[in-house]
């Protein structure tokens, strides 16, 4: 039975993080979302009254009978599953905070466009976007990818990966996250690589991996475009 995944239609958002790791394994899975009804049908599960565990909003992602939600959470169990955690119990559950670090992150980038509420559009916040962006290009982006950059060059199995001695979700979301800054601050990202030499080299090691190589070229893999977390407003970039 394929994995099930649900998440609006249209954007990469924060499912492409569960995405990357499907389509890294091979797995079976189908993008409900993007199916004949799937939208309704995901809507239909969120408004339930009668579903146990119901989640509060996508991504979350169905096995079978089970629900999961939230994108660490959805990745801390199909990590094991499909090769991409750490075999180690206890470095399981370092992956895990990296992951945990990368949606606060993920988070501050939302809020570059959306400072004050989520329910007003962009236009209705813009003064108060460019200051959040400001911040964030100057402080957040160097506090983030700084550590990120320590955790590579401190791994004890080497700079490779980002826990133990091989690939798992971290890395894969390490990737995106390299990706999305670079669409939505290119003149802030522009020597991105030069500072960050070691996530630089990760981000080119996993997009030569033939199945996100394959994936990339296919049409599951949507643009950056202005719906989603990583947005390209030019008045919100500048040089770093």
């Amino acid at each position: 039975m394929p994995y099930e995944l649900y998440y609006w239609d249209g954007l990469q958002g924060r499912g492409e993080f569960v995405r990357l790791v499907l389509e890294e394994a091979g797995a079976d899975y189908v993008d409900i979302a993007r199916g004949s009804n799937g939208m309704a049908a995901m809507m239909k599960l969120l408004k339930s009254k009668t579903e146990p565990n119901i989640p509060f909003a996508p991504p979350f992602l169905k096995d079978g009978e089970l629900i999961v939600s939230h994108v660490a959470n959805i990745l801390f169990y199909l990590g094991p599953k499909l090769g991409l955690a750490p075999k180690d119990e206890a470095l399981r559950f370092v992956a895990n905070g990296l992951q945990l670090t990368i949606t606060d992150f993920v988070a501050e980038v939302h809020d570059t466009h959306h400072p004050l509420a989520t329910e007003l559009y962009y236009e209705d916040q813009k003064e108060a976007a460019k200051q959040r962006s400001q911040a964030f290009i100057e402080h957040r982006i160097p506090k983030f990818m700084g550590y990120f950059e320590r955790v590579l060059e401190q791994n004890p199995h080497g700079s490779k990966y980002a826990v133990g001695g091989d690939l798992t979700y971290v890395d894969l979301s390490l990737f995106q996250v390299f990706e999305g800054l670079r669409y939505a601050f290119p003149r802030a990202t522009r020597t991105l690589g030069e500072h960050y030499p070691a996530l630089a080299a990760l981000h080119d090691r996993v997009e030569a991996r033939p199945n996100i190589r394959k994936y990339l070229a296919s049409g599951r893999r949507l643009d950056f475009n202005e719906s989603g977390i990583f947005r390209h407003y030019p008045e919100l970039d500048q040089d770093a």
